[in-house]
């Protein structure tokens, strides 16, 4: 049963070492998500998941000793020992697990950028009956086409989309973060779609009761959509 749940995205200046001195405006970034991840470890579950997207075609699942490396974003930081297998978003949840003092998870799931709302969901299902407490790191950004400056330049809907994402997360809507519609995530280039459905389907689809929402951050420094939410027992 899912008791608890973190969201946070994913881009690699999150790092120091990879960004610097260039970017103090991910600073609160940083800092909202250390405290996302630190509270939900402190609901002491009986297993924590870190959730992350992968290329497409790549939904699989690594052990909790997996290794990633964020070497390809310029920086040689890594988490874990032997070869770097994790993707970006997975790599960055196992820095944050590190970061935060909060272990190592059960396991880390990549889901596929491409994966359907139903196979998303039924690996939620999956996962959520790994324990009878179960909390999730959800790794997962929203669109990347805010701006002309985004990586994917301005698309009018971007904003509107990243609003309704907002809500649902601090509000614990379940139902729409099921209904987010693939073909619209790849046109808007929101990378944690599959990622929310994955949450979505191990919060069973519905209404969560027990669980309060609260939105930590909501920003898009470089054009691209940085929410950290977090779920915790009411």
């Amino acid at each position: 049963m899912l008791v608890a749940a973190a969201v946070c995205p994913h881009p690699p200046l999150i790092v120091p070492e990879v960004a610097g001195e260039a970017a103090p405006e991910l600073d609160g970034l940083r800092e909202a998500c250390v405290s996302a991840v630190r509270s939900l470890a402190a609901t002491r579950p009986d297993a924590l998941i870190t959730v992350g997207g992968a290329g497409a075609g790549a939904t699989r699942s690594y052990g909790p000793d997996a290794a990633g490396s964020l070497a390809p974003w310029g920086a040689d930081v890594r988490v874990g020992d032997g070869t770097p297998v994790l993707p970006l978003s997975l790599t960055l949840g196992r820095w944050l697990l590190d970061r935060a003092g909060a272990g190592l998870p059960a396991s880390h799931e990549a889901v596929a950028s491409d994966a359907p709302p139903e196979a998303c969901a039924r690996l939620g299902e999956t996962l959520a009956g790994r324990g009878e407490r179960v909390a999730l790191l959800v790794m997962g950004d929203g669109s990347a086409r805010l701006t002309v400056k985004s990586p994917g330049y301005l698309h009018p809907d971007a904003a509107a989309y990243d609003e309704a994402l907002a809500r649902a997360l601090a509000g614990v809507d379940v139902r729409a973060l099921a209904a987010l519609d693939p073909g619209e995530a790849a046109e808007l280039w929101v990378a944690g779609r599959a990622a929310f459905q994955v949450l979505a389907g191990a919060a069973g689809g519905d209404a969560v009761p027990g669980l309060a929402g609260e939105l930590l951050y909501d920003e898009a420094p470089y054009g691209v959509g940085y929410l950290v939410a977090r779920w915790l027992p009411r």
